[in-house]
């Protein structure tokens, strides 16, 4: 018997990286996965991975920065399943990097509405359903910039902290509702974002040392253990856990 067993869960952005990752950590605990993101071949790729293993996934399709889409994959996640017990609304982009005065509106905008926007979209339409079974747990994704700081990319920061702003709001509203909702803010982890942020036309053996040694802990994270955090807030070993913005971080925002 997985801890999971009989429970649904929504993972945005699960084509690849952190959300990826999710979708096996949670389908291995016994959960129905239903996972979302804009690139269907990838999607549906990760979606099979999963099956193979001997877990229950399908994939929808579905922009979160597009309020129909967010309220569709919801939608269809009941349609699929019968319920929504838990999400993970981890889609999200890393926008242009530039100092906040050469920032474009379009990038400031793009940035948000996926980053921001998209969280809040998800959460309109996962909670109600939540409501309707008795309670369930939401995790948005942030960032470690999201309690500090990042020069050069601002409209990536400014998104990360209203979403951790937003998470603590709607744990309030929603506490004795029987419904949790958390954020998790992890430093560098191994995913194509990652790497499009910080290369700088290194290689990723180079690029992870150089931004590894940035972190105390002397390395970047793996996609998994952020994954593993996540489920945790999901389970009942984290019953007493709302509104909280779990940092994971290898102790850089403790520097």
């Amino acid at each position: 018997m997985g801890e999971f067993d009989g429970k649904v869960a929504l993972i945005t952005g699960g084509s690849a990286g952190i959300g990826a990752a999710a979708c096996f950590s949670f389908a291995r605990r016994g959960a129905k996965v239903v996972l979302t993101a804009r690139r269907a071949k990838e999607g549906e790729a990760v979606a099979q991975a999963v099956r193979d293993e001997g877990g229950d996934a399908v994939f929808v399709q579905a922009d979160v920065a597009i309020p129909e889409q967010a309220r569709g994959m919801v939608e269809e996640t009941v349609k699929r399943f019968g319920r929504l017990d838990y999400a993970f609304n981890n889609a999200g982009i890393e926008g242009e990097k530039c100092l906040t005065h050469e920032c474009t509106t379009e990038n400031w905008d793009r940035t948000m509405s996926v980053n921001l926007h998209g969280v809040w979209y998800s959460m309109k339409y996962e909670i109600p359903e939540m409501l309707k079974v008795g309670g369930g747990v939401i995790v948005n994704m942030s960032s470690g910039v999201g309690v500090s700081g990042g020069a050069g990319i601002p409209a990536y920061v400014a998104s990360r902290h209203a979403v951790v702003g937003l998470t603590k709001s709607a744990a309030l509203e929603y506490a004795d509702k029987n419904i949790r909702i958390n954020v998790v803010c992890p430093g560098s982890v191994k995913t194509p974002m990652h790497y499009r942020l910080w290369s700088d036309g290194r290689n990723v053996e180079d690029t992870d040392e150089f931004i590894g040694d940035l972190h105390p802990l002397g390395r970047v994270a793996e996609p998994e253990e952020i994954a593993e955090a996540t489920a945790w807030l999901c389970s009942d070993k984290s019953s007493y856990v709302t509104g909280h913005p779990l940092v994971l971080d290898g102790a850089w925002t403790a520097q």
